[in-house]
């Protein structure tokens, strides 16, 4: 890690049309075009793990992005997140999942500690956190909440995402008069209460687009133990500079979630990928560290 603190997060959304070139090479060999997209995939997020975790404390890891590869995505998964542990990073997969109490528990055991059959134990990813999906309800997080605790990990709940469509629901009114948003905010608050830790901060963490930063003071009034995953810097438009809030608790209390702003920072420098990505991580971890502190 590096000297400093950081909030910075590597958002690994790997898109075979859009690798670094170190990938073309892994792409060749015998198999088929999953084995080949699999391998530039694997070189691909390895090479940005590596110019990178000295300014990151996390890679977000889209899970969509290597299911996309099929059975042969699932095993570079693994790799991509075994990679990132080796350069001391923790493991945040992101699916939004969110279900009924038994389809919760599975969607838990592969995204976390793993399950028990008769046949043996199978693991799971490992992840250190997971998002997750708030709209079916407080007992369709709670599997995800119990299992994190058994693993000594945690969650991170769609609170107030970052995509313009949020307003179409998160922001609706309620009879009450508070949004949708901060009704989950509200669940977040409750279903992290029991576990809050030396730090202040609690295992149960929210997701709070950094596009809309006019709503961090409200969800940091509701949410006051929660950390916060900030998506959205860079290329969705989110500035790090408007996420003071965010950092109340501390520098632990916000967490900064940057993808194709550091993957594809070459394409506006000119400069070699890994250099870019670095020198974009860097920026980002200083800004950041400024807000926290």
């Amino acid at each position: 890690m590096a000297e400093r603190e950081s909030q910075i997060v590597l958002g690994l959304d790997p898109n075979p049309r859009a690798l670094w070139p170190v990938s073309a090479l892994a792409g060749t060999g015998t198999g088929g075009p999953a084995e080949a997209a699999g391998r530039a995939v694997l070189a691909h997020c390895r090479a940005l793990i590596d110019a990178t975790a000295q300014a990151c404390v996390a890679v977000k890891l889209q899970l969509a992005r290597f299911e996309l590869l099929g059975v042969v995505g699932r095993t570079v998964l693994g790799e991509v997140a075994a990679h990132a542990r080796s350069a001391g990073l923790l493991v945040i997969a992101d699916g939004k999942r969110g279900d009924i109490d038994v389809t919760a528990q599975a969607y838990a055991g592969a995204l976390l500690g793993g399950v028990q059959t008769p046949f043996g134990a199978i693991e799971g990813l490992g992840a250190d956190l997971v998002t997750v999906n708030p709209l079916m309800g407080r007992d369709s997080l709670a599997p995800f909440v119990t299992a994190a605790r058994e693993a000594g990990a945690g969650v991170l709940v769609l609170v107030r995402t970052s995509n313009p469509g949020a307003e179409d629901v998160e922001d609706l009114q309620l009879t009450g008069g508070e949004a949708v948003w901060e009704r989950l905010a509200a669940i977040v608050d409750e279903l992290g209460a029991p576990e809050v830790g030396d730090s202040g901060l609690s295992d149960v963490g929210a997701v709070i687009g950094a596009t809309a930063p006019g709503h961090l003071a409200r969800a940091r009034e509701l949410m006051a133990n929660a950390t916060f995953l900030l998506p959205g810097v860079g290329a969705q438009g989110g500035r790090v500079e408007d996420l003071a809030p965010a950092f109340a608790p501390g520098p632990a209390g916000g967490l900064i979630a940057a993808s194709r702003s550091i993957a594809e920072a070459h394409l506006a420098s000119g400069g070699q990928p890994a250099v870019a990505a670095r020198a974009e991580a860097e920026r980002l971890r200083e800004t950041a560290w400024a807000l926290a502190t």
